[in-house]
């Protein structure tokens, strides 16, 4: 059994709750506590009505200390420093505050007893940077590991795919993501000024942390990949529109049967269906490659693409990563 706790129960936090109670209840995890600054009531009240995946299935109450789900109690603390958490005993502690602090703040979950934390985003202070199908082999035995970014667990694997299969030239990725709560609801003063504007009312062309993490899940493409993004009014789902120039000649056949075969893992989907984004809401995998969208230019040029549920794709990897780090 692997014993974990979450500190920082937002988006990521919660959906991470609602799988280790429905989908991934049988997975060998325990969650011995909860930490969020903000009022238990409406921690409780945003995990029983979710307007991205719809109400929790079950009932939801609260009490002083406590979040209570289908009658089973979760202790639920309430304080700036998780420090204050005795988490003696606790095998992962799921870091999901998003807060960005330095190494002193991120190792005040080991000081609090945990025996390894695992950071629900980027971060320049984690000791590694795993993505599941990409570099977990590397994990070793460090014990400040960040999961990366959504975006990054969506390409990283697919890009080391079809580097072993044909080699990697060169590429350049676009992801299509809605919007996130770093974005406005009216436009509002930002030092990023396209990030400033409306987030529900224009697509908005930005950066993406994949395009600098990709050189440190994958030293060997680094430098390779260009990544940019475009933000879009669409509240869940993003998707990943890759091209690349590869060394080995490609046909569609060829990689359509490389990429239907990979989603025999937990990383990888395949469909062949027309479908839009709402259709891969609650996804389990951390890309899901739509074998209809498979092309390859005159030139020679491989342009692949798919989904990916950013919130619920990315909070399976946190519990696949926890698993793996708990296990050593």
């Amino acid at each position: 059994m692997t014993r974990i706790a979450i500190n920082g129960f937002g988006r990521i936090g919660r959906s991470i709750l609602r799988m280790l109670l429905t989908s991934r209840a049988e997975d060998g995890f325990e969650l011995v506590a909860i930490n969020d600054i903000a009022p238990l009531q409406s921690c409780a009240y945003l995990f029983a009505y979710d307007s991205v995946f719809g109400p929790y299935p079950g009932d939801v109450r609260h009490e002083d200390g406590a979040i209570i789900v289908d009658g089973r109690r979760i202790p639920f603390h309430s304080v700036a420093d998780i420090r204050e958490v005795d988490l003696q005993g606790v095998d992962v502690l799921l870091e999901c505050t998003g807060a960005e602090g330095g190494r002193a703040e991120v190792e005040r979950g080991l000081e609090a007893g945990a025996g390894s934390v695992l950071i629900s985003g980027p971060s320049d202070v984690a000791d590694m940077t795993v993505v599941l199908g990409a570099n977990e082999a590397d994990l070793g035995a460090h014990r400040v590991v960040s999961n990366a970014s959504c975006t990054t667990n969506a390409l990283a694997p697919l890009l080391a795919l079809l580097d072993s299969h044909w080699g990697v030239e060169s590429g350049h990725m676009t992801t299509v993501h809605c919007y996130t709560g770093s974005q406005p609801t009216v436009d509002k003063p930002k030092a990023n000024l396209v990030r400033s504007r409306a987030a529900a009312l224009s697509m908005v062309p930005t950066t993406t942390s994949a395009a600098r993490l990709i050189g440190a899940v994958l030293p060997g493409l680094d430098g390779r990949i260009e990544a940019r993004a475009v933000r879009v009014p669409s509240a869940s789902v993003s998707c990943i529109d890759l091209t690349v120039q590869t060394r080995k000649p490609a046909r569609v056949d060829e990689v359509n049967a490389v990429l239907e075969q990979a989603a025999e893992s937990p990383v990888f989907g395949w469909i062949t269906l027309p479908l839009v984004s709402t259709d891969l809401r609650m996804r389990s995998e951390s890309i899901v490659m739509s074998g209809r969208e498979t092309s390859v230019s005159v030139g020679g040029l491989l342009r692949v693409f798919g989904w990916y549920d950013n919130e619920w794709g990315f909070s399976n990897r946190m519990l696949d990563v926890a698993g793996l780090m708990a296990a050593r």
